[in-house]
């Protein structure tokens, strides 16, 4: 039986300078990168938390403090870290209301996070949150129902369309990409031969994904 495609999903930094119209960028390349690695679910919370995060050392270390943006995997949570070169003005959650602005961040982030922490060194502190996904393992897919299916689906199909000894390893991400695209072409083939609009079909589809996907936000 074919074993789930594995997916990539490789550490990355980025160095920026922590000034507030900063933040919009830093948040678009979150969400292109967590578009890539398959985190959807998580994108508009892993979102705030680098705003607030970033805000952070803006509002106590000082605009213009040179910064690096960390995004990893910790199983099958994402961690993302902030650096930045000052030991000495710490990130503290208080007990903020909601009219209060400090220690709003911060509280914004232990809400959304399943964890937070810092980590302190001789010249530098670097401020860290873990959120959960719903990976099944840290190179594997969203465990969701429709994921699932396409995952039997592409086991069945592949165990039908591919030799033996392919049959049996475990596919490559390109090799599991190529077998998706070979799946949508027979079915249109099996619309044509049906006399049904592919176009109107393939459509209905696209709108219903977009629905599911708004949905789980």
């Amino acid at each position: 039986m074919i074993q789930e495609a594995c997916m990539s999903r490789k550490p990355w930094d980025l160095a920026f300078t922590a000034d507030p119209e900063e933040v919009a960028a830093l948040r678009r390349i979150m969400r292109l990168h967590l578009g890539l690695w398959g985190l959807h679910d998580v994108t508009d919370g892993a979102q705030l938390c680098v705003s607030e995060l970033v805000s952070n050392v803006i509002t106590h270390v000082g605009a213009g403090t040179p910064a690096t943006l960390a995004v990893s995997m910790n199983g099958t949570h994402l961690r993302i870290e902030v650096h930045d070169p000052d030991a000495r003005a710490l990130p503290t959650l208080l007990d903020a209301d909601s009219g209060s602005e400090n220690g709003r961040g911060m509280a914004l982030v232990d809400a959304i996070a399943d964890r937070w922490g810092v980590l302190l060194g001789p010249d530098r502190k670097v401020t860290w949150c873990e959120l959960g996904t719903r990976l099944t393992s840290p190179s594997g897919h969203v465990d969701e129902a429709g994921v699932t299916r396409a995952e039997a689906l592409l086991s069945l199909y592949a165990a039908a369309k591919l030799p033996c000894e392919v049959s049996s390893s475990r596919l490559s991400r390109a090799t599991a990409e190529e077998a998706v695209i070979d799946v949508i072409t027979d079915f249109l083939h099996w619309l044509r031969a049906h006399g049904c609009d592919a176009e109107e079909i393939l459509d209905q589809a696209q709108t219903r994904h977009e629905a599911q996907i708004r949905a789980r936000r």
